[in-house]
Order: C-alpha cells, then structure tokens, then sequence
C-alpha cells in the first residue's frame, strides 16, 4: 500500500516498521503483508473511482464472523506457479479460469498468494492472472531504482504479452494505485478498474521547489544520512521479516484475524529470505516511498476513462472511508462499496468480496479482443 518527503528521521524510519512495513499482506516489504505503509508514514493511500455499475452506487456489506461453507483456496507452492521473462527479470504469475480475464495486483509486502481466496471463486467464470510486481513475492529482487513507472510499465507489458486481450485489472493498496496508471497508460487494454483500499495520495496544488544542492550537502551531509539510514532501515528490514512481528501486525489491520495464519505469515516472509531483499527493502524505504508526491491520485483519475468499483474496508486502520468518499467526489462514476473490514478486504472478506466483484464485472459492456492486434 506511503510516506513521501525528502529525508526520513530516525521517529519516522520506527514508525514505519511499526506500522506501514509489517503491517498486513500488503504493506510491508516482503513479509509483513499489510498492504500499506501506515497513514502517516505512507501517504500513498487512495482508491479511485470510476465506473458504470448496475448496482447501487454505494452499497454496505458486513462481515461475517463465521462461514458455514469454508472456500476454497489457491494451493500454496514455495516453487511458485509460472513465470515469465520481462526485462530480464523472473515475473511470478498465477493464472485459472477460462472467460473475460482479470489480473490481481497485490499490495506493497505481498504476493499473488494474497488472492488466495479469490483466485478460485473468480476462476469460475473468469480468466484469472495474479502477476507479483518486481521486487515483491515470488518475482525477482532485481535491484533498480523502483517507482511508480516501473510496475506500471510492468503490468502494461503483462497484459500485452502474457493476456493479450482487454482485462479488468483489481488491485489492493499499492497494487491499486499501479491499476490506475496501468490503466491510463494503456486504456485500448484495460476495460475496467477495482480498487480495495488503494494507495496514492490526491495533490496539495503546491508546487514543490528543488534548491541546488550544495558542495556540504553532496560530498558530506548526503553520503552521512545515507550510512544512517542503511543502518536504521537495515534494522527494521530485520525485525520486520520475524514471522511472530508479521503476524502481530497483521493482526492489528484485520478486523476479523482468523485468516491470519501460517500460510499468510510464509507467503510474506518467505520472499524476505531473498539475497537482494535488503537492499530492496532500502531502495523502496529511501527512494520510491520517499517520492510518491511526484504522482498524484487526482492527476491519474483525471487520465482515467473505464468504469471504476470501489471496494473500500472502512475499518481499515491506515486509509479511512473518507478517502473512498472523497475519490468518488472526484470521479462521480465510480461504484462505492463500503465493507466492514481493514487493509486488505480480499482476504479477510473474501466471500463478500467475490460477490462483489462478480456482480459489478457483469454489468461491464465486453470489448472486443485485440490478441489479432
């Protein structure tokens, strides 16, 4: 799921771990599958909106506690299932089903194994993808300079090579806000947008200034904070990736925790265990969260042109109901579906989820294939 200003202080650095990096499946690095930075520290919270619906343009569903019918979930395998070549990089995928296809972006610290609930249910009537974005799960540590653009040229070429029709791209946290400017960057491919408690921040009309770096700066100051922050953040990426640390912060973002078990806390901490995953880690802390202000969810919803569902968890403890609001005000086309659970609805809800999802899906007009394109 983001925290975005120059250089992080030290409270700053601990207040991420705490909350924003192991919280729940989509959050945290590697392991701790929260699915966003915390509020503070990750303001790239935001959802979006867009959307031609049937259904109600804001609907609440509760959770429910106990299911009389357990559903059915993906196989876990440490292996992983296919994979696919892109930049000279290893991408992990999971793909079932066979209809109009939907591809699955996890949340900032996840994995495709996050979908694990929604993947076969989905499977029944659709083409299912659940694509890793570089640097996270089963997908490579490949040590690059990670923005915003990277996973959006990522899930662009994804859908080109390996769908290679229109799909309906759902992201949770990050992932989310990588569906939107997937989707602008490539709207003949994409026919639709779902977001659960997405990350990205709306603009402050401010225009941000760079003074010119001086000789004390650069050849002192800069080479000192970066040791600094090697040292502070190589800490947190260690603490942070402790299976008992995952699961306490997974806890603390799921209403409901009694999906918090030992096949979440391994698909999370698992890809921690990566040789480059440190220095992932690092990267992501010192570049990629401290930049997002650079994209902003208005701009990207101002690009936007498929229909929209919003399926927001309201109890979520680091991106409100009121951010969901808000992103409907901004795109009033948007289908708004309030659930009574945290971060990341996909998992905990599931079931309310799915139906969801299906329903809304059925309401969209199908397009036309490109594969002859």
């Amino acid at each position: 799921m983001a925290s975005c200003i120059s250089t992080p202080s030290p409270s700053f650095r601990l207040q991420l771990t705490r909350k924003s990096f192991i919280a729940a499946p989509s959050l945290p690095l590697y392991h701790r599958s929260k699915c966003e930075l915390n509020r503070r520290s990750l303001t790239f919270k935001g959802i979006m909106a867009t959307g031609v619906s049937v259904m109600a343009s804001t609907l609440t569903s509760q959770a429910q506690p106990s299911q009389e019918k357990e559903l059915e979930r993906l196989a876990y395998k440490p292996e992983g299932y296919n994979y696919w070549k892109w930049r000279d990089h290893k991408i992990h995928y999971v793909v079932q089903g066979e209809g109009p296809p939907i591809v699955l972006i996890h949340g900032f610290g996840a994995s495709a194994f996050h979908w694990r609930y929604n993947i076969p249910e989905l499977a029944k009537k659709h083409k299912v993808y659940a694509i890793d974005l570089l640097g996270f799960g089963w997908s490579d540590k490949a040590l690059v300079d990670y923005d915003a653009m990277v996973w959006r040229d990522q899930v662009v070429d994804f859908l080109k090579e390996i769908v290679k029709e229109p799909a309906v791209l759902v992201g949770n946290s990050l992932g989310g806000f990588t569906a939107l400017i997937a989707a602008t960057g490539l709207p003949e491919f994409v026919s639709g947008v779902a977001l659960l408690n997405s990350a990205g921040q709306f603009g402050d009309g401010k225009e941000r200034k760079t003074s010119e770096e001086t000789s004390l700066q650069k050849f002192f100051l800069k080479p000192l904070k970066e040791v600094f922050q090697r040292v502070v953040l190589g800490f947190i990426f260690w603490q942070s990736k402790q299976p008992a640390r995952v699961e306490s912060v997974l806890k603390s973002v799921y209403v409901n925790s009694s999906n918090v078990d030992d096949y979440l806390v391994e698909s999370i901490t698992r890809p921690a265990q990566d040789p480059n995953a440190g220095e992932v880690y690092y990267r992501l802390m010192t570049r990629f969260m401290m930049n997002q202000s650079t994209y902003t969810l208005d701009s990207v919803l101002s690009d936007l042109s498929c229909p929209l569902l919003l399926l927001w968890g309201d109890l979520d403890p680091w991106v409100g109901p009121a951010k969901a609001n808000r992103i409907k005000e901004f795109y009033p086309k948007s289908t708004l579906v309030n659930l009574q659970a945290g971060h990341c609805p996909h998992d905990e809800v599931p079931e309310l989820v799915n139906k969801a999802l299906l329903d809304w899906l059925a309401t969209l007009t199908p397009q036309v294939t490109l594969q002859a394109v």
